[in-house]
């Protein structure tokens, strides 16, 4: 049998693999949760933007909004997600993997009564470090909530108002 072992294009530029270290990676942190930026557009050639956050009890994670440019996937480590997808809320446990193509309303929040640790990947990769690094400067005071508002083009995060969402959120309560 004659195998042939599989050659890259002479015009594909091979990537460099991306390690980020626990232990170096950088923190965002609010009252309720902290996030853990770990792979960034720039350093995936805009294959992927990855981080990890962890979320008190009760803790409000990203009201309802949308991508226009990217599928956001979520892998709840664990504990418990509650997510609207659309107009459908419902909770994630530990294991549960949710992919959110573009163009599709979504929101998500610690699940009544549970902490959640949960791994988000956006695809194609954009640069929202900046963003998630201005969430936490809002949450803690340090920045204005309007500056979240005139970043949406820049960050591809579009808030939109839900019903369904502010009902669920106000049974959690």
């Amino acid at each position: 049998m004659n195998e042939k072992t599989p050659t890259m294009p002479a015009t594909t530029t091979p990537l460099e693999a991306m390690l980020t270290r626990h232990a170096d990676a950088e923190t965002c942190a609010d009252p309720s949760s902290v996030m853990t930026l770990l792979a960034d557009s720039d350093g995936t050639a805009g294959g992927c933007t990855s981080y990890r956050s962890t979320f008190a009890k009760g803790a409000i994670g990203a009201p309802a909004h949308f991508h226009t440019r990217a599928s956001e996937l979520f892998f709840v480590i664990s504990g418990a997600l509650q997510v609207l997808v659309g107009e459908e809320v419902t909770v994630l446990k530990a294991g549960d993997f949710l992919a959110v193509p573009p163009h599709t309303p979504h929101a998500f929040a610690a699940a009544p009564g549970c902490e959640a640790d949960v791994l988000f990947v956006f695809t194609p990769g954009m640069g929202r470090f900046d963003y998630l690094r201005l969430l936490g400067r809002v949450m803690r005071g340090e920045a204005d909530p309007k500056e979240i508002a005139e970043s949406s083009e820049r960050f591809d995060n579009h808030y939109v108002d839900s019903p369904v969402w502010r009902a669920a959120l106000e049974r959690s309560t």
